[in-house]
């Protein structure tokens, strides 16, 4: 499909260009729930911080999500290489999670992760390692969703640069 070639080819550039093809209309059909309170999963994707730029490997990066983040189950973020909307390449791990050992936790409940080359000191448990060579996307996945986040009651915030490279 032409159209899916242009757009792998320019990283997906053209935000009013993003198609898709059978095999990923029937895999979010299958595996995602549309607004299905408490099954299946949710996807929130970013590209870019709060401020608009693309999120660069060679920066540092925080997401503080809500305390009693709406899900049955559990919620993760996972980092993508932006060129190629694969997991980025010879990485430690790929992702963080509500249920990752060690996960810290603010007194409010809410918790900071960080996405960067480097883990920030005494963060490694709440790092996902990105490549300073590249660009980046996140992906946070809500499984067995529930209401506050279809009702907006909680919302999950931008993502801020910490600092640059």
């Amino acid at each position: 499909m032409a159209e899916m070639v242009k757009a792998a080819q320019s990283g997906y550039a053209d935000p009013n260009a993003y198609p898709v093809d059978v095999r990923g209309v029937t895999y979010t059909l299958g595996f995602t729930g549309i607004k299905r309170i408490g099954t299946a999963q949710f996807y929130l994707m970013a590209n870019k911080d709060k401020d608009g730029n693309f999120f660069d490997g060679g920066s540092t990066y925080r997401l503080t999500v809500p305390p009693n983040a709406p899900v049955r189950q559990y919620w993760s973020a996972t980092v993508y290489d932006r060129e190629t909307h694969a997991l980025v390449k010879s990485m430690p791990r790929a992702s963080v999670a509500s249920i990752s050992p060690g996960l810290a936790k603010n007194a409010d409940g809410s918790v900071d992760l960080y996405f960067s080359p480097k883990a920030p000191e005494g963060k490694d448990a709440n790092w996902v390692p990105t490549d300073p060579a590249g660009k980046f996307e996140l992906l946070f996945r809500l499984y067995g969703p529930e209401k506050p986040l279809f009702d907006h009651s909680w919302k999950l915030p931008d993502v801020e640069k910490v600092s640059a490279r």
